[in-house]
């Protein structure tokens, strides 16, 4: 059956320029603080949160809006483990001999080696995965578009959901990660994207010392000409 576009009222707020500056502040300066961890506590998760993090995941624009991702949570101890058994053994011969010498030296000042005990400490994993088509019920197969796009804005806006509730997460990618198929049960036309450990912080928990690009290292820009730039003003 094929879609119809059907416009609706854009459900819109203008606020004024000062409350949109400080909005972006506050943001930039939560925002700012937010660091990959990888020393997690047992600390439990309520599920709504992560349901909340997952659900304001889900709000990402997507290809054709033909949302291609699909999350699965964790929190089973036995299945967190498989999963880190699994992932270990990928990881232990990705540092062995799949990564090139440039590539362990850039991994270097992060301090990370195969061992992977988040996978089992942290409250829940959370799984992103592609669905690259999607079957129909009557088996048909329907084509996703701009699938790694849509998925890579989801996870983004799932780590900031995340930040934002006063949880913390890491970007966990073994190659590769076809296990999680398996394991989660999975069907073939979904790719395991990006593994979440979800949680509070371990006690003492610390970050390696890095800094982050400033603003000339990563925007240019092309403006309009005062005069332009001031007529559009108004």
């Amino acid at each position: 059956m094929s879609a119809q576009y059907t416009p609706i009222p854009l459900d819109y707020q203008a606020r004024p320029l000062e409350e949109m500056q400080a909005r972006a502040d506050a943001f930039y300066e939560l925002m700012r603080t937010r660091r990959s961890v990888r020393a997690f506590s047992d600390r439990p998760v309520p599920r709504r949160l992560i349901e909340r993090a997952i659900q304001t995941a889900g709000t990402a624009p997507s290809g054709a809006h033909r949302q291609p991702w699909r999350f699965v949570a964790v929190s089973d101890p036995a299945l967190k483990h498989r999963i880190r058994v699994a992932a270990e053994a990928e990881e232990r011969a990705s540092y062995a001999h799949r990564m090139s010498d440039e590539w362990r030296a850039a991994l270097a000042p992060l301090g990370t080696d195969w061992h992977k005990p988040f996978l089992e400490v942290a409250p829940w994993l959370v799984v992103c995965f592609a669905e690259r088509y999607e079957r129909a019920a009557d088996g048909r197969t329907i084509k996703n578009y701009y699938v790694q796009e849509s998925c890579g804005i989801a996870c983004g806006l799932f780590i900031a959901a995340v930040h934002h509730m006063g949880l913390v997460t890491l970007t966990h990618t073994p190659s590769p990660m076809r296990f999680l198929n398996e394991l989660l049960g999975r069907p073939a036309n979904e790719h395991p994207y990006i593994l979440f450990p979800v949680g509070y912080p371990a006690d003492g928990a610390t970050v390696p010392a890095l800094e982050r690009k400033p603003l000339e290292a990563i925007a240019d820009w092309h403006e309009a000409p005062p005069d332009e730039a001031g007529a559009a003003g108004g």
